[in-house]
């Protein structure tokens, strides 16, 4: 067994809400098992007990487990990337961009599972809706000792028409948070946070 555990060895582990957040991490490296039908529904019905404005649930999910689908996906985020360095978000990220777009570099990490998080535009505030839910999500895989990451890279190629039409995702949502899960296959290494920055505390 490549992974640090089996499918079939995973256990909910009895964690604290603290224990979850501080647990976290964002993993890069996966073992080749996807995660059962089970263990996705129960995700998923973690995601959606989420805060929602308005009690509105803006959210859908699009679950891609097909190996060749993923690594098609992948090409064409890098494509994308390559194509449009002005979208990447930092100059770290700029530095980043020869190693995203190597041919034999995978966006999603060679996860098995894809777990897209869409909103439908039905309010101002499905967008924040989609991320709590996504939190909920990871913080549900961690209780469970599994990894998770979001995978920003893939949003453009998952906003495409050509790639909601494959997956089913009406053109009017839009996809906010791609989120692959899996059983890790190393730990991750815990990153230090900087202290909350408090711009005012008036009492």
């Amino acid at each position: 067994m490549s992974g640090m555990q089996s499918q079939a060895e995973l256990v909910e582990k009895s964690l604290s809400a603290m224990d979850a957040i501080y647990g976290r991490r964002s993993v890069r490296d996966y073992a080749p098992e996807r995660i059962d039908h089970a263990t996705i529904h129960a995700l998923l019905a973690a995601a959606v007990q989420a805060p929602t404005a308005m009690h509105e649930e803006p959210w859908a999910f699009a679950v891609v487990q097909d190996k060749q689908m993923l690594q098609s996906l992948s090409d064409t985020a890098k494509e994308l990337l390559a194509s449009g360095t002005d979208a990447i978000h930092s100059v770290k990220a700029r530095l980043a961009l020869d190693r995203f777009t190597q041919t034999e570099f995978n966006v999603f990490y060679n996860a098995g599972t894809l777990i897209v998080i869409c909103g439908k535009p039905i309010g101002p505030f499905v967008a924040a809706d989609c991320w709590l839910a996504a939190e909920n999500l990871m913080l549900a895989a961690t209780s469970k000792g599994l990894g998770s990451c979001v995978i920003g890279l893939a949003v453009p190629a998952l906003n495409t028409p050509e790639w909601k039409l494959k997956l089913n995702i009406p053109q009017e949502i839009n996809v906010f948070a791609p989120i692959i899960v899996g059983i890790p296959n190393s730990e991750a290494p815990s990153v230090p946070r900087k202290p909350p920055q408090i711009l005012c505390w008036e009492r």
